[in-house]
């Protein structure tokens, strides 16, 4: 057991209320382990004390922590006395003027600290809700949209909403769909289709895969691809278990284009910038192809027959929806449709 062994502070009317648990060692008949804590348990201590032994403990004399609590000296002394005598513990020894703090007063300012951060962050919390904002607005997105789309969106937010806190979970549409029937957040933009329940379902785009080339590659000039032009690869895919991989094998079957799929991988993102170096050919998402519309190493070309990329808006049906996860959402609509005038056509 720690020789300071606390309960969480209860913050009660201004005032912190401090409770010891060396008393379960005499109960159970455990051997006392050394000095702890012991305090009056009558004892209410105002915040002042805390911020007094802070004081001292920051600037490293009774005189410094006077100076900057705007108190006196004797102030400061009767303050810290006290705080001893509640915990039954001396903090500090004192020679010829001069405090030294003990052990255990090293490891009670590792406690205030904490509830000084736990504090700080309640006043902001405070005021982002007195200024009538959401105090928090958690997302889920799957690659293709975290990468880049909500960085830009977030961007745009912040202008507006500067207080709002913003959790951006970039997760495969699979567990986004799983958090958001666990209602664990505002929203979320995940492939489709989905098996689960409890959010609602709104079509975010149904733009369409795109092919990407090697500006080098013999198709560089195509006006569109086929399917039957990936035998000119080498081909870049997706791993077997994403949607997009399924739609792109069911393509090529029906067109009785049959070969070899020389790399895969998880992301469009990594699919794409293994094109850029000449790696192969690829079908990419229409988002990472619209970021990437002007590198010159690259030629984003029409894929015909067009495989659309289903993306839908999940809503948990019983997270609480507020003006600033509005907002959020009109920002992503308003990024989405600028995205698609810029793929090619």
């Amino acid at each position: 057991m720690s020789k300071i062994d606390l309960l969480p502070f209860v913050m009660r009317y201004g005032y912190i209320k401090i409770y010891a648990r060396d008393h379960c060692h005499r109960s159970n008949g455990m051997r006392d382990p050394g000095p702890t804590l012991r305090f009056n348990r009558d004892s209410s201590m105002n915040l002042t004390h805390f911020a007094a032994f802070r004081a001292v403990m920051l600037t490293g004399t009774v005189s410094g922590a006077a100076e900057v609590l705007g108190r006196t000296q004797p102030a400061v002394s009767r303050l810290l006395s006290r705080l001893e005598y509640d915990l039954g513990l001396p903090l500090f020894e004192r020679r010829k003027g001069l405090v030294t703090p003990t052990r255990e007063a090293h490891q009670l300012l590792d406690e205030i600290e904490r509830a000084y951060v736990s504090l700080e962050s309640l006043q902001s919390f405070a005021l982002r809700l007195a200024k009538g904002q959401s105090a928090h607005v958690t997302t889920a997105v799957m690659p293709a949209l975290g990468l880049h789309l909500m960085p830009q969106v977030f961007e745009r937010f912040r202008q507006q909403w500067p207080l709002v806190k913003l959790t951006l979970n970039v997760l495969m549409s699979s567990k986004i769909e799983e958090w958001a029937a666990a209602q664990q957040i505002d929203f979320g933009l995940a492939e489709m289709p989905f098996t689960r329940s409890g959010f609602s379902v709104e079509v975010f785009s149904q733009a369409p895969y795109v092919a990407a080339v090697p500006a080098s590659h013999p198709l560089a000039d195509r006006t569109s691809i086929g399917p039957k032009d990936f035998a000119q690869g080498p081909m870049i895919s997706w791993t077997s278990f994403l949607t997009g991989r399924h739609l792109l094998d069911q393509a090529l079957h029906l067109a009785g284009a049959t070969f070899e799929v020389e790399y895969e991988t998880t992301f469009s993102a990594t699919a794409y910038e293994m094109v850029k170096r000449g790696l192969g050919i690829a079908l990419i998402d229409p988002f990472t192809a619209a970021y990437n519309v002007d590198e010159p190493k690259v030629r984003l070309i029409p894929f015909v027959p067009a495989i659309p990329f289903n993306v839908a808006l999940l809503r948990p049906e019983t997270r609480p929806r507020s003006p600033a996860i509005e907002a959020m959402l009109q920002f992503v609509m308003e990024e989405r449709d600028r995205l698609h005038t810029d793929l090619p056509r």
